[in-house]
């Protein structure tokens, strides 16, 4: 059984919207030891006429085996523990799981594999309570003794909204485009779902409403980046107003979420939890902001 703990070289380059390169350079002889135990844990579920499954010899695995599922299944050995050491040794935190790509994989030569992910970007948000107030002050302004010129009070969502909008406008913040991508991506495959659910193409419902993949992307895009965007200031308010959410308040919003108890169980694990509390937090801090008109 290989030990995979020889050096792995890893550089790293960072971009101005938090992207973040990592480039490791993984010795071949370390990329043999990862196949070798690739063949192996394939040969567990491989069935190789003349054999019993599991006990086929490993050449004989390897004759039956695509050489891009040894390599994928190799590198799936390798680069999680590659990854953990690069992203302890460089201090960073990804805000989402990389994606790879295999730059070199030439026999007898070292392999190079990109991964691409971001950080949480830096930016400073200013004075955006006194931003808030200031914009709401300005748009309120009416003649006194023509009732004509008064506004009308302003629903909760409305406030909310000019809240928004203020945020969006006033912090200078740039998302990181792997982020950007992977919400575009995920939102294409919910619209893909729900075509084949009505049994139609992509493509026929593209067309009927007038759009081409390249526009429908550019669409998600926009609509992603000022999503992210204000995700991004909210949490970015709440870490530094230090926004505490209790379990209590956790129990209850997983509680009104769902009237069906299994739904209820899938939502009550620490991932979920966690993320339940991020919302949360957010959710009081644009419901404290609204409250500022």
């Amino acid at each position: 059984m290989p030990k995979l703990n020889k050096a792995i070289n890893t550089v790293i380059a960072k971009e101005t919207d938090g992207t973040i390169q990592i480039t490791f350079t993984i010795p071949y002889s370390l990329i043999q030891e990862g196949q070798e135990q690739a063949l192996l844990e394939i040969s567990k579920d491989i069935e190789v006429p003349g054999f019993r499954k599991g006990n086929a010899p490993v050449e004989k695995v390897k004759e039956k085996v695509a050489p891009a599922t040894i390599i994928e299944k190799a590198l799936s050995i390798i680069l999680p523990k590659a990854l953990g050491e690069a992203l302890t040794k460089h201090q960073i935190k990804p805000l989402i799981y990389p994606k790879f790509e295999l730059l070199n994989a030439k026999e007898n030569e070292d392999w190079q594999v990109r991964a691409i992910t971001c950080e949480f970007p830096k930016f400073v948000i200013g004075d955006y309570r006194k931003e808030i107030v200031t914009t709401a002050k300005s748009s309120t302004i009416w003649t006194p003794g023509n009732s004509k010129d008064k506004p009308k009070e302003k629903t909760h969502e409305e406030k909310e909204q000019n809240v928004i909008k203020v945020l969006l406008a006033f912090a200078d913040v740039q998302i990181p485009k792997p982020l950007v991508d992977e919400e575009v991506d995920a939102r294409l495959a919910s619209l893909l779902e729900r075509t084949e659910r009505l049994g139609l193409s992509l493509e026929k419902y593209l067309l009927s409403i007038g759009k081409t993949p390249e526009t429908l992307r550019q669409e998600y895009g926009t609509q992603a980046r000022e999503a992210l965007k204000l995700d991004i200031i909210l949490t970015k308010i709440a870490e530094e107003q230090n926004i505490k959410i209790n379990d209590t308040d956790i129990d209850k919003a997983i509680k009104e979420s769902s009237a069906d108890e299994k739904v209820a169980q899938k939502l009550n694990t620490p991932e979920q939890r966690r993320f339940i509390e991020a919302i949360l937090k957010k959710r009081a801090i644009l419901d404290s902001l609204t409250s500022l008109i």
